[in-house]
């Protein structure tokens, strides 16, 4: 049975709202529900103004876990759906809403650092506190969280956890779901449930990755507890090479992973891909970045390793004062977002990016399957001004491999997500599904790669479904989010 439309209003959910909050906290401002309507995927329509899906019934601001717990009970009751946000930094159409009339609910004012703990190594906040504002609160104690995605500036924690995010300095501290010792959400119908702050524990299955990664499409994180490390910036090194191709770099950071090494970047980038990062040194050659911290000893110790593996394999050095200051700039906030719809509007040129995991022995398949797909199936290849990959994230048993195009756009605004970005975001899926690898790495599902959530799991999309059943019967909660749409509409048992 689909899941039943509200039988309020758009008028009559608005009122219901201010009624349970007050006004100060519900947005029903045009432009405001407009640009809440979309998130990056949507970024070269949005630039043009234009806003074709449902636009939102308000926007409703929560102050604490009670008022999102009152927005769930009186959505839940009366069949609206709700999409939670906080940084607003989603790039898969996690955020877009597709339902008519929806919640928005916006955690950002939720911004309280409630807890740091520098014996028991653990710092508690609210889902709206700023990555980047935790991270400087932190350092000026000498911890850090060891989480650095690009979007730090302006990523909040409770996004961060919802869309089982990751940092650039993963290969030593790991991704968020490793960083999460403990958590507060609501379910839907307002149920408030906290998942307590223990080391470890054999209780049963972990419940934290019920909720860590669920993209709202079965809660909303409310505040988290996070792991802290010290901050020891002064032991860094920073060592570069070039090297022949993609496939080469990748199978020194192998050798680097496999022989028992952390550094906390280990990335490799094709030629094209380094020729946009690294063009003042990368001479038409691949590159491949490492850094090395933590305490003296042990950053002397990797940095040793990283160069005793790398002598064995056919390279150049670089300076690591042009790794140094490349690590000092990786990420992006507001500034670069402006620049970057500058250049969408000036030039209609686009750049975008699918992340996807395979085993190490799948990386050169994965690559080269993707870079003649792209260049020779793609019917708009001509337009291409761009076409790499770099591996950012790896583990003891494979990598990520991060694709990224760039293109021209020779067509109507509205018709660029369906003529450039879904082709060749879906030959990358198909070819990294194809290889067993899986279909994204870091980003989530979102909106766009619930078509290939099934194939993705499998018969483990079984576990996926029960919980969706389970803890959102009435199928509220992010609709179209992991779940693909027909799926998510089921959740009302006859």
């Amino acid at each position: 049975m689909v899941a039943s439309r509200s039988a309020l209003s758009r008028e009559e959910i608005v009122s219901g709202l201010r009624a349970l909050l007050g006004a100060d906290q519900v947005d029903t401002d045009a432009t405001a529900l407009r640009e809440a309507s979309v998130d990056r995927f949507k970024k070269y329509t949005s630039v043009h103004g234009i806003f074709d899906g449902p636009i939102p019934a308000a926007i409703v601001y929560a102050r604490s876990t009670s008022d999102v717990s009152a927005i769930l009970a009186f959505a839940d009751e009366n069949v609206i759906n709700v999409v939670p946000r906080t940084g607003r930094t989603a790039t898969e159409g996690g955020l877009e809403t597709i339902v008519d009339d929806s919640i928005v609910l916006d955690g950002s004012r939720m911004d309280a650092i409630l807890e740091i703990d520098p014996i028991d190594m653990m710092v508690t906040a609210q889902c709206g506190v700023p990555l980047q504002l935790l991270e400087d609160t932190l350092r000026a104690q000498g911890l850090t969280t060891g989480h650095s995605p690009q979007s730090k500036p302006l990523a909040q924690m409770g996004g961060l956890v919802a869309t089982r995010s990751i940092g650039q300095f993963s290969t030593l501290y790991g991704g968020i779901e490793d960083m999460v010792v403990g958590l507060e959400a609501v379910l839907p119908g307002g149920e408030i449930v906290r998942i307590k702050n223990v080391p470890r524990r054999a209780a049963g299955p972990d419940i934290r990755h019920i909720l860590i990664g669920n993209e709202g499409a079965l809660a909303v994180i409310t505040e988290v507890t996070v792991k802290v490390f010290r901050y020891q910036p002064e032991n860094n090194r920073f060592l570069g090479y070039l090297v022949d191709s993609l496939p080469a770099g990748v199978s020194g950071l192998r050798d680097i992973i496999v022989a028992g090494y952390h550094p906390s970047v280990a990335r490799a980038y094709s030629e094209e891909d380094a020729a946009q990062h690294f063009s003042h040194f990368a001479g038409g050659k691949a590159v491949v970045v490492v850094v090395a911290e933590g305490p003296k000893g042990i950053a002397e110790a990797t940095e040793a390793g990283v160069q005793e593996i790398f002598a064995r394999i056919p390279h150049e050095k670089v300076d690591p004062a042009l790794i140094e200051t490349w690590f000092d700039n990786l990420n992006w906030g507001q500034d670069k977002i402006d620049a970057e719809k500058r250049e969408m509007l000036e030039k209609s040129h686009l750049g975008y990016t699918t992340e996807v995991s395979i085993d190490w022995s799948g990386v050169q398949d994965l690559f080269e399957s993707v870079m003649h797909r792209a260049r020779t199936e793609f019917p708009r290849a001509a337009d291409l001004t761009m076409l790499g990959a770099h591996s950012s994230h790896s583990y003891q048993t494979g990598t990520n491999l991060y694709f990224v195009y760039d293109y021209d756009i020779a067509c109507e605004p509205r018709e660029e997500i369906t003529e450039y970005h879904e082709p060749l975001n879906a030959i990358v899926v198909e070819e990294a599904l194809r290889l067993g690898g899986s279909m994204v790495h870091h980003h989530g599902i979102g909106k766009y790669r619930t078509p290939w959530t099934l194939e993705e799991h499998g018969s483990a999309y079984s576990l996926l479904r029960v919980l969706k059943d389970g803890l959102d019967p009435h199928g509220i909660m992010n609709r179209g989010t992991i779940y693909p749409l027909e799926q998510a509409e089921t959740a009302t048992a006859e």
